[in-house]
């Protein structure tokens, strides 16, 4: 049986909402491995003088925990 946890992360991008959910994998997987999914709980944006200047994604991302355990 696997065990998954998750965790969630806000990341962000001057580019485009696709281009932040692409930062909080990049960014979650330099400090965790086994990544299973990724499920974008909501967007935001960022506004200064009546312009968009940065995407936001709310992000619930699943990884696999490694037990560590073999069978005899």
């Amino acid at each position: 049986m696997s065990i998954v946890k998750v965790i969630e992360v806000i990341a962000s991008s001057e580019s485009g909402f696709e281009d932040a959910v692409r930062n909080a994998v990049k960014e979650v997987s330099q400090t965790i491995k086994n990544i299973d999914s990724v499920y974008v709980k909501d967007f935001k944006v960022h506004v200064k003088d009546d312009q968009i200047v940065s995407f936001g994604a709310i992000c619930k991302v699943s990884f696999r925990i490694d037990a560590g355990l073999k069978n005899s």
